[in-house]
């Protein structure tokens, strides 16, 4: 079992011209961080400077996270609505693969 994100869903037409969805699954995994403590006091200001900026701007990503792309998926209309599954954007799901199946289960 693994999580995948939803990062990516796109609107688009298969070989035949008939209309479909691309669906991108990227892995997420934590990375662990490692507590690096200064040991002089002007390297410990500029830890606080730069974790209060990381705070204040969320353009730098506080919360590391390692984003693999894992599975993308080209389904026609039809085929996604057989799938029966709801993809939205940042949606986590929970990936099982076994006796030749895949299944996804939708986590909170």
């Amino acid at each position: 079992m693994f999580r995948v994100r939803v990062h990516k869903i796109e609107s688009i037409r298969d070989l035949d011209g008939n209309l479909g969805k691309r669906i991108e699954l990227i892995e997420e995994r934590q990375i662990p961080r490692f507590v690096v403590r200064p040991k002089t006091e002007e390297a410990k200001v500029v830890q606080d400077v730069l974790q209060a900026v990381q705070q204040q701007l969320p353009i730098i990503p506080t919360k590391r996270q390692l984003a693999t792309p894992k599975i993308i998926l080209f389904l026609t209309e039809q085929e996604y609505e057989s799938l029966g599954i709801a993809f939205d954007v940042n949606q986590i799901h929970e990936i099982t693969l076994e006796n030749k199946t895949i299944k996804f289960k939708k986590t909170a």
